[in-house]
């Protein structure tokens, strides 16, 4: 494929990307967790005055956490697309995808704890 670089395809491109976090938010349930969690720490963030460093580590962390939830959605839905019928290496796959953001959500929660409870006690 040899079409030229365009900054008008590129900016419409953006329209896919949004329209994967619009299918996150509205069928992922755990999204809504990891969104109230994440507003949550905002919050305690601008009430405790963090420093830069841990704004910085809190953002990746958000990003972590949210990343592993959209390429878990998105195995578990090839997943259910390709064999819809149960099965157990599928059942595999998408534990392991699943398991992927549990690994993260833990050590945003860890980390969110060491930031935080110093500065509430």
């Amino acid at each position: 494929m040899n079409k030229k670089f365009s900054i008008i395809d590129r900016i419409i491109s953006f329209k896919y990307a949004l329209q994967g976090l619009k299918i996150l938010i509205k069928e992922e349930h755990n999204a809504w967790i990891h969104l109230f969690f994440m507003l949550l720490a905002i919050v305690f963030g601008l009430i405790y005055s963090i420093s830069l460093n841990e704004w910085i580590v809190l953002v990746l962390l958000f990003a972590l956490v949210f990343l592993c939830e959209l390429f878990n959605s998105a195995i578990e839905n090839l997943c259910n697309y390709v064999q819809p019928e149960k099965h157990e290496l599928i059942g595999k796959v998408k534990d392991l995808a699943s398991a992927a953001v549990l690994v993260s959500a833990i050590a945003a929660f860890i980390i969110g704890l060491i930031i935080f409870i110093p500065k509430v006690f």
